[in-house]
């Protein structure tokens, strides 16, 4: 499913409360708050949902996969989304 289709799977579980036009710009700034907080070093939470956070994975070593060549990988921060306990019972 993407964007477009959830727009539309939502207007239509709204029975005409909402129009596509207003459910895209709810979801849009919705995804464009969840992004700012995570970036800004926040934790997201959605109870039941699940929450979003921003991780930092360590430096390490690696290899060039086309020379073999070691080398060393920096730390990189990284968006993470972890599954809440309704969420997860219901994907069993």
């Amino acid at each position: 499913m993407n964007k477009g289709e959830l727009v539309d799977a939502i207007a239509v579980r709204t029975k005409g409360l909402a129009t596509k036009k207003a459910v895209d710009v709810v979801v849009s700034e919705l995804l464009s708050v969840i992004m700012d907080t995570v970036v800004s070093g926040d934790r997201v939470t959605l109870v039941g949902f699940g929450s979003f956070e921003a991780r930092t994975r360590k430096e390490r070593e690696g290899h060039n996969p086309r020379t073999g060549e070691k080398m060393i990988i920096p730390p990189v921060t990284v968006p993470c989304f972890s599954a809440g306990k309704l969420f997860k019972e219901k994907a069993n």
